[in-house]
C-alpha cells in the first residue's frame, strides 16, 4: 500500500497540536482527522480516535507495525513542514 496524497487541511501554533492532515493510499482509501503534535522530542502524528464507555480514547485506525508508523509519520511531517514553508 502505497500513500499518494498528505493533504494537510488545518494548521495551528498556538497549542501544541500544530495541524489536522488526511491521508490517502493508493488514491482509494483515506484516513482523516492525523494530529501533527509538537512534543518535548519533536514533531509526532496521533491517529484519529474516539472515547469509549470507560473514558479511554482509541484509536479508530493505526499502522500495525512500527515500519508502517514511521513511513507515515515521515510523510505526514514532510506534508506539514512543506506546507510551513509556504
Amino acid at each position: 500500500m502505497n500513500i499518494t496524497d498528505v493533504k494537510v487541511r488545518k494548521t495551528m501554533s498556538e497549542s501544541k497540536m500544530r495541524a489536522v492532515v488526511s491521508v490517502t493510499f493508493d488514491d482509494m482509501f483515506v484516513i482523516h482527522d492525523i494530529k501533527v503534535i509538537e512534543g518535548d522530542k519533536g514533531l509526532f502524528i496521533a491517529m484519529p480516535s474516539r472515547k469509549s464507555e470507560d473514558g479511554m480514547y482509541r484509536d479508530i485506525a493505526h499502522p500495525i507495525n512500527q515500519s508502517a508508523r514511521t513511513l507515515l509519520q515521515n510523510k505526514v511531517i514532510d506534508a506539514y513542514k512543506a506546507k510551513e514553508k509556504e
